[in-house]
């Protein structure tokens, strides 16, 4: 099918905004704030909505740095589409050909390793598109435009589910920048990603005084230790301990949590809540966070029950009690075969990002200073050319069990069930040869010259679909029809029961009488 005047037009005006799309991406990248805390990332997206004239509703959700906007052209059907903006602690890594942090940071602080900075300026560059066609051709119907926070953390999008920021909707775009062969620019076919667990156990010391045989060791003193005694009393181990406890047994025991298939995974962070203590003064306070990427929500609940089990058990081993408290629960994806070969129809008319000469001598110097020999043709043959969905699914499936329906995991799954949904990928850049080091992916994820190519890609086929959808009644049709019938043959309500975990100590930037700085809360 050819382009559509409006979509001929929605190219041209994604084309005519590269320099503001790519000062955009590089201002995202340079703040690489982490989840939870995106303060400038969102301020940035809710100033420049409001001044394209869109309604923002601030802190969307109960979450200080989410957003939903909404633009309308009159009565019509309404297209979703998002952004993302957290970084990832412990990236800091700064728009060069080097290893090296960001100006006046150093690496423990947050950077973009995806990179979101580039994903959410695609999805801001094919909503003005969209815009600027529906108005110039007089296409009736409406745009939702709403901001993730934490997606690393799969935060912000089952809070947004189970709050109905995505009901009513004709079709959901989402994007994401390539990240594994074989999903490289193309759309996902039947293999969606599965579910996402993550919860802080809080381990809690209230009396530690209270443990053990308190005042047999102070007998002859009549039960009452005199102070140059007390920092030897008997006392309860405390939450580190707790923690310890925990982290191990928890180590331990996890190959016998699930069954050896499915590519499953557990993963645990130990957030900085420790007090610094003198002598033998027990913590009082510790926080330790899992999270679990697993198939099925019935692997989800079985994990979550052990680690429930092994909580309980430390707490009682060291005189503490134990909260749970949920960070995500994120529901597997579900299909949609009429909204995958739309958007895939765009892909190709879109085809794949090429980099140029001079985005290819950059890439060399990036080689070089990892310690392998430049390439004549330095990137990854896969990141210049499409690949059909369904080739690309049954590559995917080679790895997993006939049983296994959904793999990885990514928070856009919640999505799926509210309505129509399409996932694809576009090609960041990434390098023959390596392995490679973390940075070097990250670093040209921030170079202009090196990730615009992306960016205007997936804007483009992010218009274009939306634009499909706009203005193909049968599409549309075609797309929920299917989306009912997938829902109805088992349908999964949102999961989210809880508040946004907002108020825990998650890393982030703030201002000091020192400056501007990176801070990790200890208390």
């Amino acid at each position: 099918m050819p382009l559509s005047d409006a979509q001929s037009s929605a190219i041209a005006h994604v084309k005519g905004a590269a320099d503001d799309l790519s000062q955009g991406c590089a201002t995202i990248f340079s703040y690489g704030e982490t989840a939870w805390r995106e303060y400038r990332s969102v301020a940035w997206y809710v100033d420049r909505l409001r001044a394209e004239g869109f309604d923002v509703e601030e802190g969307s959700g109960g979450m200080p740095t989410a957003f939903c906007a909404q633009w309308a052209n009159g009565d019509g059907p309404v297209v979703g589409m998002y952004a993302e903006y957290d970084a990832v602690p412990a990236n800091c890594q700064a728009a060069d050909v080097m290893r090296a942090p960001r100006a006046g940071l150093d690496y423990a602080a947050g950077g973009h390793t995806d990179p979101h900075s580039a994903l959410g300026m695609a999805g801001l560059g094919g909503l003005l598109a969209t815009r600027a066609a529906m108005e110039k051709h007089g296409i009736k119907g409406g745009l939702r435009f709403t901001g993730e926070p934490a997606e690393k953390l799969r935060g912000s999008k089952p809070i947004h589910a189970a709050k109905g920021y995505y009901d009513g909707l004709a079709g959901i775009l989402s994007f994401h920048p390539f990240y594994m062969l074989p999903m490289c620019n193309t759309v996902r076919w039947d293999t969606h990603c599965g579910a996402a667990y993550a919860m802080i156990y809080r381990f809690i010391c209230d009396t530690p005084e209270g443990w053990g045989a308190q005042g047999v060791s102070d007998a002859r003193h009549g039960g009452d230790a005199p102070i140059p005694q007390s920092h030897s009393d008997v006392r309860a181990p405390g939450a580190n301990d707790a923690l310890v406890m925990m982290y191990h047994s928890a180590r331990f025991l996890r190959d016998a949590m699930l069954s050896h298939q499915g590519g499953w995974s557990i993963s645990e962070s130990i957030l900085s809540t420790g007090q610094a203590t003198a002598d033998n003064l027990p913590a009082t306070l510790a926080d330790i966070q899992y999270m679990m990427r697993v198939p099925t929500i019935a692997m989800a609940e079985r994990v979550t029950a052990q680690l429930d089990a092994l909580a309980e058990s430390a707490a009682a081993a060291t005189g503490c009690r134990v909260e749970r408290h949920w960070v995500c629960k994120s529901r597997h994806g579900l299909a949609n075969h009429a909204m995958a070969g739309l958007v895939w129809e765009q892909i190709q008319k879109v085809g794949a990002p090429v980099w140029g000469a001079a985005a290819k001598d950059i890439m060399r110097q990036v080689q070089k200073n990892c310690g392998v020999a430049p390439m004549d043709d330095p990137i990854l043959p896969a990141c210049e050319a499409l690949i059909d969905p369904q080739e690309a699914e049954a590559i995917l499936r080679r790895d997993l069990p006939p049983s296994q329906l959904n793999s990885t995991s990514d928070d856009y799954t919640d999505m799926t069930w509210h309505a129509p949904t399409a996932r694809f990928y576009i090609a960041r850049p990434a390098l023959r040869g390596g392995p490679y080091p973390a940075w070097a992916m990250n670093a040209l994820g921030g170079i202009p010259a090196t990730i615009d190519p992306m960016v205007q890609v997936a804007a483009q086929v992010l218009a274009l679909s939306a634009l499909r959808l706009l203005e193909d009644a049968d599409a549309r049709t075609e797309a929920m029809d299917e989306f009912q019938r997938r829902k109805a043959e088992g349908d999964t309500p949102p999961l989210c029961d809880y508040d946004p975990p907002i108020d825990f100590k998650w890393p982030e930037y703030v201002q000091t009488p020192r400056g501007f700085g990176w801070h990790i809360p200890t208390g």
